[in-house]
């Protein structure tokens, strides 16, 4: 069996201990030759290269691995680079949740201001590392995690519209699926599921089992009885377990289709705001639980020498989804997964250059995606409202202009208001000056 090279952007993230955990699980049907490990915060990505240095030791001994913050160490001759990139670190993704909070505008780290001022960072180190990757592999599938996936896309839409090896993908529509699995206890991997949408903007529409049972209307009814949480409830802070929560009130008041879980702060932001605590958010949660914890235990197994036992507690969706996305690629297994691809009449009453996430087979020559046809007034038109402010966002940083981005806040549904939009934007760009293009 072939055996790849793959390298890590973001080696220094908290979900890499676990993908390189997988990476181990799942050897044997995703071999590999050699990986690397790129950040280019070297003391951080440090801790979780000792870690796994003593991981591969154990457990992957014949892998050639390395960590580095050299560009063409991290690019050369590589056929697949998983990416998860944070543009600007968890210390500017806590100024994208509190700024627009302190004015009573809701905080998210991929929705409304704060989505739009972290997709403005990611757009300008996405294309640059694209290009960095393409002088040392032209071939190397891009296999990308980076949010807000939807900015994202559409900017590498625009700026690499020959390059059919780059994939945008997105693991909370696997979380999902898992979640119904563990209410309904079944598999989920049984599951073919119809979702259309946009990045963090979609619904399930059908989820048939092995047998061809739509499955859609008894995870409502179960949902409505029970409400929903997690699939790794006893891991995820309680933020994500209000956030699984609010499902059985976006059901109650839109029962046509299952949603994803970001639906809530589009229709419910008062509610959202009222609820959060300025001074204390999302990105405080993290770094207090989730990066501490991890960063502890790597620390630990670096220390003891051994990675035996070791609790690396993480979201196994994130990465089995990414190594599965690339097996299926890698072996022409032409599996169905949901993915972002570019519309060109998938759903048939929105515009062609859309990034739409829909169901796809993937293959060795990229997504095959599944027609999903007319969708109804309701979900076009909050769809194409997203989409204008997507595409909005992406023309102000392509265009440098700060009309574009006053109209993509204006027409977000957790601002609304031009008033708002303005001083919030104003703010944004005072502390992303760094990362941001000069908007005129």
């Amino acid at each position: 069996m072939k055996k790849f090279n793959v390298t890590i952007v973001g080696g220094g993230s908290t979900w890499t201990p676990g993908l390189l955990q997988d990476l181990c699980k799942m050897k044997d049907r995703f071999p590999l030759k050699k990986l690397t490990m790129f950040d280019i915060n070297a003391e951080r990505q440090a801790v979780i290269g000792e870690f796994a240095k003593i991981l591969f030791s154990e457990e992957y001994p014949d892998l050639d691995f390395s960590y580095t913050t050299d560009i063409e160490s991290a690019y050369k001759d590589v056929d697949f680079v998983f990416m998860q990139m944070r543009s600007g670190g968890l210390k500017m993704r806590e100024k994208d949740e509190k700024i627009p909070l302190s004015m009573g505008i809701l905080g998210q780290e991929t929705v409304g201001p704060g989505g739009f001022a972290y997709g403005m960072r990611s757009i300008r180190d996405m294309i640059k590392t694209i290009y960095d990757i393409r002088k040392y592999s032209e071939k190397a599938w891009i296999l990308n995690y980076t949010n807000p996936a939807a900015i994202v896309a559409e900017a590498l839409r625009r700026e690499f519209p020959d390059d059919k090896r780059i994939l945008n993908i997105c693991d909370q529509p696997v979380n999902l699926l898992r979640s119904y699995g563990r209410l309904l206890n079944m598999n989920s991997d049984e599951f073919d599921p119809v979702y259309f949408g946009l990045n963090h903007f979609g619904w399930f529409t059908h989820i048939y089992d092995k047998n061809g049972k739509d499955l859609v209307p008894k995870i409502k009814q179960l949902i409505l009885e029970r409400g929903f949480i997690p699939v790794d409830a006893e891991q995820r802070d309680k933020s994500w377990l209000d956030t699984y929560a609010t499902v059985r009130d976006i059901l109650i008041d839109f029962p046509d289709y299952l949603p994803n879980t970001y639906l809530q702060y589009y229709f419910y932001p008062d509610k959202k705001v009222a609820k959060a605590n300025p001074s204390y958010t999302r990105a405080n949660e993290v770094m207090d639980g989730r990066e501490k914890r991890i960063f502890t235990e790597c620390r630990r197994v670096a220390e003891k020498g051994t990675a035996k036992g070791a609790q690396i507690f993480h979201n196994d969706a994130h990465s089995d989804f990414i190594i599965e996305v690339a097996e299926s690629i890698a072996f022409n297994k032409a599996q169905n997964f949901i993915v972002i691809v570019e519309n060109n009449g998938i759903i048939s009453n929105i515009q062609d250059d859309a990034m739409v996430e829909v169901a796809a087979s993937l293959t060795a020559n990229g997504p095959r995606p599944y027609a999903v046809g007319k969708i109804p007034t309701f979900y076009k038109g909050l769809i194409e409202s997203q989409l204008a402010y997507e595409k909005l966002t992406v023309d102000a940083y392509f265009e440098r202009s700060y009309k574009k981005a006053l109209q993509a806040l204006t027409l977000n549904r957790t601002v609304v208001s031009a008033i708002k939009a303005r001083k919030v934007l104003d703010a944004l760009i005072e502390v992303n000056k760094e990362y941001w293009p000069d908007l005129k």
